[in-house]
């Protein structure tokens, strides 16, 4: 059968998904005992196909995490898949659902990373001060890292040149500047996806004695997670566990080819909803929140209910931060407009109107 994809993939001229299915059969050939996170999204959709088609002998282990805030048209997709494909799902608890994890630790904002760095200085009672790392060090001697992200820490590359991370907090537009001048009266923390997915999936690996784990990250997406890996393959001696991700090469045009030449469906959150990704309902860090709330709302309203009991402030918070990018946007473009009409000014020897002026024919 693997014969009849490759053939297909060469008929459809797909080098990334032929090489997909070539490097996964070879892998499942040395793995004695492989699991597979399915989460009931779309890529996820396309791993669970790749995978079942090379796994001859049925020995993949799929398991989905209910992380306590869940879509029902995902769990209605997880039953379709178990009969498509003659598999068993293991529905997972997490070691703590989203909602008891943001009652205990606080709430997910913007993004995983800022969410652990604010989590991190709060919980050493930072005051959201501008001084120079030094002088923060001094207040605050435990909490370098975070404080290296707060003060936008710089490195030299191989050339000597002075950059900023990545993932320093001017990645994020005037995200500084508005904790300064909103510092926020609640804890923040991202610790739900540590408790309700992480850990939760390392135990899978751990109990299954897995040599194999199995999952659905693509470089395409970006963020944190997609960073982190170089190829789609990692070795791990120290857990003894090895982490392939099948589709991390897919383009979204790859994902598109895929779905029409090997007839892969997606769930209602897709096909009916309208929604570009799944996951934990209501998400802080999508960056599409206002639209994914408004089609919740519509399709899951108890569902909608629910998030903005758990998440509110953190919706809030965003809100307040976007309406203050946008005020900063527009003073920024007002002051350029006025020092460049100052420049032409200052070229002219004088009022930019009368230098205006001066080009009219008498």
């Amino acid at each position: 059968m693997i014969d009849e994809y490759l053939s297909k993939c060469a008929d459809n001229n797909n080098y990334t998904i032929y090489t997909s299915f070539c490097k996964a059969r070879r892998i499942m050939l040395n793995s004695y005992s492989p699991v597979c996170s399915i989460s009931g999204g779309a890529d996820s959709d396309i791993v669970l196909d790749i995978m079942h088609k090379v796994d001859e002998d049925g020995r993949i282990k799929y398991f989905w995490i209910d992380t306590g805030l869940e879509y029902s048209a995902t769990k209605e997709h997880l039953d379709y898949l178990e009969q498509k494909y003659g598999i068993s799902i293991e529905r997972v608890k997490p070691d703590k659902p989203i909602p008891t994890c943001v009652k205990e630790y606080g709430v997910p904002f913007l993004s995983k990373f800022v969410s652990e760095q604010m989590m991190r200085l709060q919980k050493h009672g930072f005051q959201w001060e501008d001084e120079p790392l030094e002088v923060l060090l001094q207040k605050y001697p435990n909490c370098k890292v975070a404080l290296q992200w707060w003060c936008c820490e710089r490195y030299s590359d191989k050339d000597g040149f002075q950059k900023i991370s990545r993932f320093s907090i001017e990645r994020n537009r005037w995200l500084k500047e508005f904790i300064m001048a909103n510092p926020p009266d609640f804890p923040i923390s991202n610790k739900c996806c540590e408790y309700a997915k992480k850990i939760p999936a390392k135990r899978m690996v751990k109990d299954n004695d897995a040599d194999l784990d199995i999952t659905g990250i693509r470089k395409a997406e970006g963020g944190i997670r997609s960073a982190v890996y170089k190829t789609c393959f990692s070795e791990c001696k120290s857990k003894g566990c090895d982490t392939y991700r099948p589709v991390f090469w897919y383009t979204d045009k790859d994902k598109h080819d895929y779905e029409q030449m090997f007839d892969v469906t997606h769930s209602r959150c897709y096909t009916e909803y309208g929604l570009r990704r799944t996951g934990c309902v209501g998400c802080p860090f999508s960056k599409h929140i206002n639209e994914e709330l408004a089609v919740i709302e519509e399709h899951e309203p108890n569902l909608y209910k629910a998030a903005v009991h758990i998440f509110g402030k953190s919706y809030e918070y965003t809100a307040k931060y976007r309406a203050f990018v946008k005020e900063m946007k527009a003073k920024d473009k007002e002051e350029k407009k006025r020092d460049k009409l100052s420049a032409n000014g200052a070229d002219t020897g004088g009022d930019p109107v009368s230098a205006d002026r001066s080009t009219v024919p008498a």
